[in-house]
Parts: structure tokens; C-alpha cells; sequence
């Protein structure tokens, strides 16, 4: 236990001393994608398949930092009361500075360990905890902590390094662990040996070929963040999912889950060696992630979705609905992206007859460009008003195109309508527009 207060102490001190990130007070996150992943209605849609409002809806943002990340889910989350706990004093002031500053008053912040957030005294329809959960030297203290504030329906983001990923920054800790430069909270002094010494290795020399980058040099906050974290630790999957396990909290998805498909490691998917072809598809979730991690460690965190367990019946893809299912469901766009500058680009769109550029709205797309045709664009523009059927999209597709480009005669409804099915359930993916049958809604 002395151990364990001895590193928290180590890590309020770094924060109270540089709190992170160090982001200008007066900016302001305006990025579509990153607004998109931090909007709790992506997280419930995954789940539930529902959209839900964010009118009135309880956010935690535990580890909030300096509180960018916090200013972030109010912006994303219009009308939710923003709760923020750190365990830096002076990093829950900047939040509070920060929000304060940008006009958010339905928001409070409290410097306070994540192990004592039932001393709140509130429970959370979504909890924020990036960043952070990979510093506590009890992790499943952490997730416990959290999952004991959460309401039975609500949704927690969370992330870990990943171990294998980090496994040379880990390596250049403990090298400075060793040197003394971490005993206490690393300054000037500390960072600029840290960094003399990165620069005086040979560049082929393994520790510094795989985590020097000149260009971040003179970054102290990345190189903080890499070289000198206090607390750092790495995980793998299995120890993801045993750490879920062992506080009974069901695993979602991972937040980026079209970057880990682990068929798009192949050449040919569709042509797998016999041995890789009979295994994968008995592979469980968790075996899936794991062997993708061992085969490509490229992302950085483990970063994914929990929540209590058992409480909702797991969705039907909407690629396996039937016509019934269409006929009921209403097509929503995303609400972080029903905002004036998107909305004037579909219609620069549509006017000038080009393509949208959709890898600029969107978190979850693995192609670096995806486009979208103007006469699909003015097809969805009403979706920036009200959600829509089916039935009324077809109608306006059959306005927009009346005739078949090819035999000029009138649209067919029938092709229409399938058309436009292909197409949502592909926009649905990628997480442009969501599909809510009737029977999800309250």
C-alpha cells in the first residue's frame, strides 16, 4: 500500500506541476471527428441501437486533465452536465477556468482520485475516463470506482497503453528510472539529461531508432508524456478483458473498431492459408483483438466501451434486417454533424455537383478518402432537420433522379428503395447516419 500511495503521489505531482494537455485556454474544439467520438450518442447507438438525447444526461470526465477533453463533451453533448475529477488540484482548476471561460456554466470539477468517485454521490449516464486508467497502480480499483457511479444503462469509454505497442517507451522509463531522473517530479533539469542522453545513442541503436522523434525534440509535453510519465504501465487484450472480467463489466467495442479488422492484415482475405482459414471464424472477440495485436501493434491504446452487464439484447446488423425492419426504422445523421459548416458544404456539394470528402467528418473510416455522390447528398439534406423514413427518402430520390440514367425511363421504386438500403447500411458503418428501429424508441 505504501507503494501504491507513493506512486499516486508521484503522479498528482506532475500534474499539479504540467497539467495535460497543454492546450491555449481560448481554443476551441471545432474537429467534426474528434466531436463525433466524443458525442455519447455514438457510444449508446453501438449499444442500444437508439439515439438518444443529450438534454439533461449526467457526464463524468474522470481524469479530466486541464480540461480541453471536458470542454470537448459539453461541446458534443449540448444540455449534459458535465462533471470533471482529477487528482491534480490545479489541473481540475484550469478546467474549471476553461469552461468557465468558454461559457459553460452547467459543469463543476473536483480534485479527486478515481478510487473515491462514490463520494460524489452521483451516478453517470456516460463516464470519460481517457488517459488515465493506465496510470492508477490498481486498475481494477479504477474500473470498480467507475462501474459503482454508472447508471444500469450507461456506457463507459475507457483506455489502457497497450503494452505491446509501447514496449520501447516503457524501456526508455525504465532507463531513466535508473538514471535518477524520475525519483521526484521531473523538471527542466531531468528533461534536458533525458534528452542529451536520447541524442548521444548511435541512430541505430535499438532504443532510440524505435522512440526518438527530432521533430518532437523540443516538445516537453510529448516528451513528458513518453520519456517521463510517472505511472506508466502496458497491457495486452487478454488482460483488457480479464480486468472486465474480474469487475463484471461487459466489453462493447473497441471506440476505433473498423481499425481493428483483422482480415484487412491479409492480402486476400478471401483466399487465408487453410490453417488461417478454418481458425478465424471460430475465434472468439477477444481472440480475434489479441491476435491482431500480436500481428500489427500499431495502435497505441486499448481504447473501448463497457458497461454493466445484461442490459440490452445485442442488435441486429443492419445488413441482416429485413424489409419489415426498414420499414420501420427512421434514418438519422449524426447530431455532431448537424452543424451550420457541415450543412453549407453538403450544399457546395450538391450545387456544384462534386463529391463530399466524408473522411473529414468522420472517426471511423479506414480509407483516406471516402466520397459521397452530391445526388446522395442531397438525398440525406433533410436529415439536418428532423430524422426521416425509408419511404420519404425513396420519394425524395425518386424527385432528385426521376428518370434512369441509362434507358431514361422513370426510376424504378422497387430499385430505388434497394439502392438507397445498400447505401445506408454502408453510411450506417461508418457512423454518418444511424438506423433506430421503431421498436428502440422510448
Amino acid at each position: 500500500m505504501e507503494k501504491q500511495v507513493s506512486e499516486i503521489e508521484k503522479i498528482r505531482q506532475q500534474f499539479d506541476a504540467a497539467p495535460y494537455p497543454r492546450i491555449p485556454l481560448d481554443q476551441y474544439p471545432t474537429d467534426m471527428k474528434y466531436l463525433t467520438l466524443y458525442n455519447m450518442v455514438t457510444a449508446y447507438y453501438l449499444r442500444y441501437q437508439k439515439v438518444v438525447e443529450t438534454e439533461g444526461k449526467l457526464i463524468l470526465d474522470a481524469g479530466c486533465g486541464s480540461g480541453f477533453k471536458s470542454l470537448a463533451l459539453a461541446v458534443a453533448n449540448p444540455g449534459a452536465r458535465i462533471v470533471g475529477v482529477d487528482l491534480s488540484e490545479q489541473s481540475a482548476n484550469l478546467s474549471r477556468e476553461r469552461l468557465k471561460y468558454h461559457g459553460f456554466s452547467n459543469v463543476e470539477f473536483h480534485a479527486l482520485s478515481i478510487y473515491d468517485l462514490p463520494k460524489l454521490g452521483m451516478e453517470f449516464d456516460y463516464i470519460h475516463c481517457d488517459e488515465t486508467l493506465y496510470l492508477l497502480p490498481d486498475i481494477l480499483a479504477g474500473l470498480k470506482a467507475m462501474k459503482a457511479v454508472l447508471k444500469p444503462e450507461g456506457i463507459i469509454r475507457t483506455n489502457l497503453h497497450s503494452r505491446n505497442q509501447r514496449r520501447q517507451f516503457f524501456t526508455a522509463q525504465k532507463l531513466f528510472k535508473m538514471l535518477g531522473f524520475m525519483e521526484e517530479t521531473p523538471g527542466p533539469l531531468e528533461m534536458e539529461q533525458a534528452r542529451e542522453t536520447m541524442k548521444s545513442l548511435k541512430d541505430g541503436v535499438t532504443l532510440k531508432a524505435n522512440t526518438w522523434r527530432p521533430e518532437m525534440e523540443n516538445n516537453d509535453e510529448w516528451f513528458c508524456a513518453n520519456y517521463l510519465l510517472q505511472g506508466d504501465r502496458g497491457y495486452t487484450i487478454p488482460e483488457t478483458f480479464e480486468a472486465l472480467r474480474n469487475t463484471d463489466l461487459e466489453f462493447i467495442s473497441m471506440v476505433h473498431r473498423q481499425k481493428w479488422d483483422l482480415l484487412d492484415l491479409f492480402q486476400d482475405p478471401n483466399n487465408l492459408p487453410t490453417a488461417l482459414g478454418i481458425t478465424l471464424p471460430e475465434l472468439s472477440l477477444e481472440e480475434q483483438l489479441h491476435l491482431y495485436e500480436i500481428l500489427h501493434p500499431i495502435h497505441r491504446l486499448i481504447d473501448f466501451w463497457c458497461g454493466h452487464p445484461n442490459v440490452s439484447t445485442p442488435r441486429q446488423p443492419v445488413m441482416e434486417w429485413t424489409d419489415s425492419d426498414w420499414e420501420k426504422a427512421l434514418v438519422h445523421l449524426h447530431p455532431s454533424l448537424k452543424v451550420p459548416p457541415v450543412k453549407q458544404e453538403m450544399l457546395n456539394c450538391i450545387s456544384k455537383v462534386k463529391m463530399l470528402e466524408l473522411a473529414n467528418y468522420l472517426p471511423f473510416i479506414k480509407e483516406t478518402t471516402l466520397l459521397m455522390d452530391s445526388t446522395v447528398v442531397a438525398c440525406i439534406l433533410p436529415l439536418f432537420d428532423q430524422p426521416q423514413s425509408l419511404k420519404s427518402l425513396v420519394q425524395r430520390w425518386l424527385q432528385i433522379r426521376p428518370l434512369d440514367p441509362i434507358t431514361l425511363q422513370p426510376s424504378d421504386p422497387n430499385q430505388a428503395s434497394m439502392l438507397l438500403k445498400q447505401m445506408f447500411t454502408t453510411l450506417e458503418e461508418i457512423g454518418l447516419i444511424l438506423l433506430e428501429p421503431q421498436s428502440a424508441k422510448d
